[in-house]
């Protein structure tokens, strides 16, 4: 069971560390929120969104969007346009510095951009079956759980890491102009992520 543990620590690390849409999102939210505390409804939803990822791919109901074509650019339109919304709305955005309480980016709001980052990215979904989830078949039994336990812890001290390194960034930019080219590089990433989705949905 250690080994099983193991290979998806390792794994889930590798799938996760890559600088994404989500990463950027929850760096970002931990930099502008005025405390840690404030900021938690974008770890918890990140976390919580790659919990129901990692286990549907190793239950296996989500391989249904595998075998399902018109599920898949269902779920690429909608990607699509949510990726390209939040990007809008980030790059308006304002460091907390420069603005006003009311301006901050509420729990219900972190709540919906994280969880739309997370679980209406079909790059996403289509790694964590291909990959978690084909990894798995490898285990039966507590070792499975294990593996997926391991998977899932990752992803919650990822997160939180995330978050922690974004409230210091935010602490240590009084002036507000690092956290201004972090709304942008994010807003930037999910146009590209966008637009690359778009092109995947009209050539697949």
């Amino acid at each position: 069971m250690l080994e099983a543990m193991l290979h998806g620590f390792i794994l889930s690390f590798g799938l996760i560390l890559p600088l994404g849409a989500q990463n950027v999102f929850v760096f970002n939210q931990g930099a502008v929120q005025p405390t840690l505390w404030r900021a938690f409804p974008v770890v918890v939803t990140a976390a919580l969104c790659d919990a129901i990822l990692i286990l549907l791919a190793v239950l296996g109901v989500s391989l249904v969007v595998l075998t399902v074509a018109w599920l898949k650019t269902v779920l690429y339109a909608v990607g699509v346009c949510f990726l390209l919304y939040m990007g809008y709305l980030t790059w308006r955005s304002r460091p907390a510095s420069d603005t006003s309480e009311a301006e901050r980016f509420s729990a219900k709001r972190q709540v919906m951009f994280a969880a739309s980052v997370s679980l209406l990215n079909p790059h996403a979904i289509l790694d964590t079956i291909g990959v978690i989830g084909t990894s798995s078949l490898s285990y039966s039994g507590a070792e499975k759980w294990g593996f997926t336990l391991a998977c899932i812890v990752v992803s919650c001290i990822w997160f939180f890491g995330l978050c922690m390194a974004g409230r210091l960034a935010g602490r240590l930019d009084p002036s507000g102009k690092l956290l201004r080219g972090l709304n942008m590089a994010s807003a930037v990433i999910m146009w590209l992520v966008a637009v690359y989705m778009a092109k995947l949905m009209f050539t697949a």
